[in-house]
């Protein structure tokens, strides 16, 4: 199993602490690290396809059109300057997306004088667990999440 499917198993589990919310073929993340404040995933629902190419033309459609929600309300709730969407597999071949809201200075000196892509940002620095969230500041940000879904849906 996957990584992404780990994280499905444990939201149908109740264990997941940062679901947010179900959608139609997808599941609402918070990202479990967030120097990029708001990062959030959507987690594509199944296993069976790999590439975004790969789904028929009506659940493609309803997955973009979720995808765009799902970042419509995060630019909401976490009012970045820009969003970033990123769908890649190379880690986990289970179709997901990442969303970034981004922020000048965001990846400081990196990249090209501090603008560029998240990536450029050094991963140990972005995934350190200085970026974790406490157990309130994720409620917090889980309920505005939700708040502005709902609001969209």
């Amino acid at each position: 199993m996957c990584l992404i499917c780990d994280r499905i198993e444990m939201i149908k589990s109740g264990t997941n602490p940062y679901f947010v919310k179900e959608l139609e073929t997808g599941y609402v993340v918070i990202g479990d690290n967030q120097h990029f404040y708001g990062y959030t995933l959507f987690l594509y629902k199944n296993h069976n396809k790999t590439e975004l190419f790969q789904l028929d033309m009506p659940e493609r459609k309803k997955f973009l059109e979720e995808m765009s929600i799902v970042a419509e309300a995060v630019s909401n709730a976490f009012e970045p300057e820009k969003m970033n969407y990123e769908l890649l597999g190379m880690g986990d071949a289970h179709i997901h997306w990442h969303l970034y809201p981004r922020r000048k200075g965001d990846i400081e000196n990196y990249g090209n004088n501090g603008k560029g892509p998240v990536w450029w940002y050094p991963m140990d620095k972005m995934y350190s667990d200085d970026n974790r969230l406490s157990d309130i500041e994720l409620d917090k940000m889980k309920a505005k999440l939700l708040i502005e879904l709902e609001k969209l849906l």
